[in-house]
């Protein structure tokens, strides 16, 4: 059994900006009328399991407070876990045409819609969350956003994080360049994540997240790479034994919603939610490299075992991805290319 971390769902909710006690304050100062209004319900789906291992559920449980703080019993948010309304690539297309309100996921997803956005998945691009959160928070995730509404109508709800660095986990020891040669890697299907693992000789083999316990348990790829807070959510240690600390990746983690779903919250009440969505991703990024280490000390407990990489590997590794990967990639999408200089100023 995959052990909790030590941070339970009651100090996770105490931890909170705003106190559970003051969900009276904030339903007293609705007027009357407002009050007797019916509830507006927005469906968010996930593809993580609702365990607090995972972001996407540790952020949904943030969101819940800070709402319900803001707006009382005016919008609530039903949240659909595990590919309960269908694999990402699917969702996507449903949050497009507003069958579903809202979706909690990787970026990357994103990007086989508005490709722009795989370039936050091109390997080395960030060198941790504080990094990724200056970058985006800068301009760049309002720049992504925009691109993202021009072309899908579809917005960017807030530009939140994963728990740690993603990493390569695989059933037999990879320890460096040359072990994962050929090594048959699960990635998201998207030409970033592709092209990244080539550049590093692996074979990259695009299954949905729903279908990768099952892909590595049966052969069907050697390994995966992803953070360990949702190694332990999904229980994806119990088909690996080996974790290589690439970190080449880290992954925002983003609430899209469509416009139908946004139409759906009256504009009195949009700057009330979106503050809630943002007060929730603060809170999350607090305590998100904690849980990232914490998950790590965990899998260790149960029996994975973890080599980092060298850092002159890295280095290498990552002056080729600049050169192959991000030089094409801005080439390919011109208004990415001041994108990238702001990423690199955003470094610490």
């Amino acid at each position: 059994m995959t052990q909790p971390l030590s941070l339970s769902r009651r100090s996770f909710v105490r931890s909170t900006a705003v106190a559970s006690s003051a969900i009276a304050t904030g339903l007293a100062s609705l007027s009357p009328d407002a009050s007797a209004q019916s509830t507006i319900a927005l469906r968010l789906s996930s593809a993580h399991l609702p365990d607090l291992n995972s972001s996407h559920f540790a952020w949904q449980q943030l969101m819940a407070v800070n709402l319900k703080n803001a707006v009382g019993d005016r919008i609530r948010i039903d949240y659909f876990p595990n590919n309960q309304l269908g694999k990402e690539s699917d969702v996507v297309q449903q949050v497009k045409v507003g069958s579903i309100d809202m979706m909690l996921t990787g970026s990357s997803i994103w990007a086989t819609v508005t490709p722009q956005l795989g370039m936050l998945d091109l390997g080395y691009l960030f060198d941790s969350y504080d990094h990724v959160a200056r970058a985006l928070d800068s301009g760049v995730g309002a720049k992504l956003n925009e691109l993202l509404q021009k072309g899908t109508g579809c917005q960017v709800i807030t530009w939140s994080a994963h728990y740690g660095a993603r990493n390569v986990y695989t059933k037999q020891s990879v320890k460096s360049l040359a072990e994962i040669k050929n090594v048959k890697l699960r990635v998201l299907p998207t030409p970033a994540f592709i092209e990244t693992f080539k550049i590093m000789g692996a074979i990259p083999t695009p299954i949905s997240f729903g279908e990768l316990y099952m892909a590595a348990q049966t052969g069907v790829v050697d390994g995966f790479e992803h953070d360990s807070g949702t190694v332990l959510a999904s229980k994806l240690n119990e088909v690996v034994k080996h974790c290589w600390m690439t970190e080449h990746l880290f992954s925002p983690m983003v609430c899209i919603m469509g416009k139908r779903g946004i139409d759906k919250i009256p504009a009195d009440l949009r700057p009330a939610f979106l503050k809630a969505a943002a007060d929730s991703t603060v809170q999350l990024r607090r305590i998100g490299t904690e849980k990232g280490l914490q998950g790590i000390e965990d899998l260790k407990k149960l029996g994975i075992v973890f080599t980092p990489m060298a850092k002159n590997e890295r280095d290498a590794v990552r002056k080729e991805m600049e050169a192959k990967l991000w030089t094409a990639f801005a080439r390919q999408y011109p208004e990415t290319s001041p994108l990238f200089v702001a990423i690199n100023a955003a470094r610490g």
